[in-house]
């Protein structure tokens, strides 16, 4: 009987295919550099306890790094942050990020201790690590990821992410092969709650590699000032604005209110394709992925490209003149009106309060 059938029917019995059933356990692959981890690493591990509890095996971090107590302490942040292990491995290769010295690394990591899930961030590192561990291990990877969950029916990972140029969502899961991967993007999932007094246990693997074995040197680092840029993945309140603020002079509207509230700009993909503001400011799939607690969107219609960019904030206020645009669907105030009358009366109203406020103290 062919490996093919063997998997169809161990499926429709709600079983593995024993070659499969031999991976267990949920991994989480910790970034870090110069000393400080990814945000995104504990968002993750956040997400992986999730579908950890639901396989009902252990969640693990991974942490690869040069020898030395910083190294170990991102291992015991990662327990605090709900791992119940964390795999170290530890070598002067791994001091800066690599990709041949970190492929081989954690390859080896999987094909030792065979987990059947592995997540990382959805960063320039994580990205690059994991399409060569994926390509490596011959096993299927899912980029970009909105919403992960499990199938009962096979331990499958369900992965979500938006296809066809963000105009739809797909759900993807890898039947055949394990570990079954996935990259996030920063901001996309909740970070969990640090327990302080949270422990777990520390799993040490060697690396048998040496500097004479990487043809790829690190010559120098160059750390990149984002001084002065906007740093929408992290903004408390965002104001963005869309095409339906009619021309690019009508943005100014955005940055004032974005003033008053002391809120980083944001802006939909067709008004950056037009050239009204920079790229660092784009909200979507395309752009940055935001989890502020208050998102007023102007004139933005809520298409799917830009909604899992932001559906993630606490509070959306939509302002659109459109009563059916999409985005009222899911705000959670929605206001139906003409946002050149209604910005700068907005403006005015939020200047006057704040002003109160600083008065009574």
């Amino acid at each position: 009987m062919s490996e093919a059938v063997q998997t169809r029917k161990s499926r429709h019995k709600g079983e593995l295919n024993p070659r499969l059933a031999a991976y267990k356990g949920v991994w989480v692959f910790i970034e870090h550099e110069r000393g400080q981890a990814h945000s995104v690493s504990w968002e993750l591990l956040g997400e992986g306890r999730k579908l950890a509890d639901l396989l009902g095996v252990e969640l693990a971090g991974v942490v690869l790094g040069a020898a030395g107590e910083e190294t170990r302490r991102f291992c015991e942040e990662a327990n605090r942050y709900g791992a119940d292990q964390c795999y170290l491995m530890e070598n002067e290769v791994l001091r800066d990020y690599r990709n041949d010295p970190f492929t081989k690394g954690l390859t080896e990591l999987v094909n030792t201790y065979q987990p059947e899930i592995l997540l990382l961030g959805a960063t320039t590192q994580g990205r690059d690590l994991a399409g060569s561990v994926a390509t490596t291990l011959q096993t299927g990877l899912t980029a970009d990821c909105t919403a992960l969950t499990i199938d009962p029916e096979n331990r499958g990972l369900l992965a979500t992410r938006p296809t066809f140029g963000g105009s739809l969502l797909c759900t993807i899961v890898t039947l055949n092969y394990r570990p079954q991967m996935a990259t996030v993007r920063p901001r996309v999932m909740a970070m969990p709650e640090r327990d302080v007094n949270r422990s777990g246990r520390i799993v040490e693997h060697p690396l048998a590699l040496a500097e004479d074995d990487i043809i790829t040197k690190v010559l120098e680092f160059i750390a990149d000032d984002s001084r002065g840029k906007p740093q929408l993945p992290f903004a408390e309140v965002i104001v963005a604005g869309g095409r339906g603020l009619g021309k690019p002079e009508n943005f100014q509207l955005i940055r004032d209110l974005a003033e008053v509230l002391a809120a980083e700009v944001g802006a939909s993909r067709p008004v950056v394709q037009a050239g009204w503001v920079e790229p660092d400011r784009q909200v979507g799939q395309s752009g940055k992925t935001v989890r502020p607690k208050l998102y007023i969107a102007v004139g933005i219609s809520g298409a799917i490209q830009h909604r899992v960019g932001m559906e993630g904030a606490d509070c959306i206020i939509a302002i659109n003149n459109d009563p059916n645009a999409p985005i009222f669907d899911f705000a959670h105030l929605g206001i139906v009106g003409d946002a050149l009358t209604l910005l700068p009366v907005l403006t005015k109203a939020f200047r006057q309060k704040l002003a109160t406020m600083k008065q009574t103290g």
